[in-house]
């Protein structure tokens, strides 16, 4: 088995997520007691929500280049940064790295195609939904992209930082992304990206009218092929 090296704690709520599908994944595919290799570097969001917020990016790269490090000469074969929004900096990461990254978005699209979905609503952080390092990997694939009204985007991205990401779950907020979801559904999204690894704490495939992808285990279960040598290369 390799080894992965998880960035998490952005929020560590998710990352609590992520390092239980690796482990049940794995079990399920190798029975017995076994379980996943894996290095966790789990950050003060504190700090790194600090450089989002003040858009210091170059900030922020830094310092998870310096930790994707770190996880490299502890032993990792490869890294998982646990968290969308955080993708906007893996390019930089990776050139200071020789293990490979996992990436995000790169994985959701994979699965899409997989499911023949070529319209797909997009939900995450406002930096997710507004900017082209998400969106141009699946756009690329020939994949389009609907994303909520700049009111809408705002109320997603308040309750992802006011809410999701301190561990609260609130049926108010559930019912305003259904209707927003809703609303995507009726632009022609065939599915919904919950971009954000905190969203699917509060959205299920059961509260929405059209198939939900995770992201967190979307990306969880990427890395558990990887751990495996189960990528077909």
């Amino acid at each position: 088995m390799k080894t992965v090296g998880l960035i998490g704690g952005m929020s560590w709520e998710s990352t609590l997520t992520y390092y239980k599908i690796i482990n049940e994944m794995v079990k399920k595919k190798l029975g017995g007691l076994h379980s996943g290799q894996i290095i966790l570097y789990s950050v003060d969001f504190e700090e790194i929500e600090k450089y989002q917020r003040n858009d210091e990016w170059d900030k922020s790269a830094q310092r998870l280049s310096e930790i994707a490090l770190k996880l490299q000469m502890a032993g990792a074969d490869f890294i998982v940064i646990c968290t969308n929004t955080m993708h906007k900096v893996a390019d930089r990461i990776a050139e200071k790295i020789s293990i490979p990254i996992v990436h995000i978005a790169e994985a959701m699209a994979e699965l899409l195609l997989d499911n023949n979905i070529k319209k797909v609503a997009l939900l995450g952080t406002k930096y997710t939904m507004t900017e082209d390092f998400y969106k141009d990997k699946l756009l690329a694939r020939g994949i389009d992209i609907l994303v909520p009204s700049m009111v809408d985007i705002d109320i997603v991205n308040e309750i992802i930082y006011n809410e999701l990401c301190l561990g609260i779950i609130s049926e108010k907020s559930r019912k305003e992304y259904q209707r927003i979801i809703m609303e995507l559904e009726n632009l022609g999204a065939q599915g919904v990206i919950l971009g954000c690894t905190e969203i699917g704490l509060l959205i299920k495939p059961e509260h929405s009218p059209i198939p939900v992808f995770d992201t967190t285990k979307i990306h969880a279960d990427k890395a558990v092929l990887m751990l495996l040598d189960e990528v077909v290369h």
